[in-house]
């Protein structure tokens, strides 16, 4: 990537400094690795130069609450394969409050009620979690492009397996989904790929590699050894 300051936002996360190719082959790609490596920055960067909204939303959406995108956007290049997806959207857990603003400004707005593709309710009348499911068991339609960030950020572990549910649905629909995770439950997907992000490279691993499910198996058949290891 050319033109750009490595000692400056984006270009200093380590994730983008070793960002080469990355190859979408499977209907999904997990991205995971620590807070600030870089994973939600690329995800951003491949939504918005597919040409999604950087807050989130479908392709139409065009609103804009603060400018905070990087522009690692303009510095990546994305090649499509024969098929173009007939539906997509961004959802991004940081920003799903401004999305949900704009689905209720548009529906009043537009001559036909908006609001039935997300399920005949306001997404600001349910909670955080269900809004999140709502949106994808109705909006979501298949044979579409499907880019989320952090999306367990709002669900409980079981609104995470019915989250897989609807993935795997979509993914018979002739779907694709590229998802930044630190959930061991969505990470479980089968035949995914999962792309690890740290301080010295990208590569891919495998799911009972990854620190999520290692230290989450760990914790879970000893809780008491590492509250002890970790509080005294």
């Amino acid at each position: 990537m050319e033109g750009h300051d490595d000692t400056h936002y984006p270009f200093n996360l380590p994730a983008v400094k070793h960002i080469g190719r990355f190859r979408f082959n499977k209907p999904v790609t997990f991205l995971v690795g620590e807070n600030g490596t870089g994973k939600s920055t690329i995800l951003e960067a491949i939504a918005v130069k597919y040409g999604f909204n950087a807050e989130g939303g479908s392709r139409n959406f065009n609103f804009s609450t603060e400018t905070t995108h990087s522009e690692l956007y303009k510095f990546i290049t994305l090649t499509r394969g024969v098929s173009r997806p007939a539906d997509g959207f961004f959802l991004r857990a940081e920003s799903f409050y401004n999305v949900a603003t704009e689905i209720d400004k548009l529906d009043e707005e537009y001559p036909y009620p908006l609001l039935e593709s997300y399920g005949g309710k306001s997404l600001h009348g349910q909670s955080h979690g269900e809004s999140f499911i709502s949106l994808v068991q109705n909006r979501f339609f298949g044979n579409g492009l499907y880019i989320l960030d952090e999306p367990e950020a709002a669900l409980s572990p079981v609104r995470q397996m019915s989250l897989l549910v609807y993935i795997h649905e979509l993914v018979k629909l002739n779907s694709q989904f590229i998802i930044s995770t630190h959930s061991p439950i969505l990470l479980s997907y089968p035949n995914a790929d999962i792309y690890e992000l740290t301080e010295n490279d990208i590569r891919l691993t495998h799911y009972k590699d990854t620190e999520h499910y290692v230290l989450t198996k760990q914790f879970l058949n000893n809780p008491e050894g590492m509250l002890k290891y970790l509080l005294d």
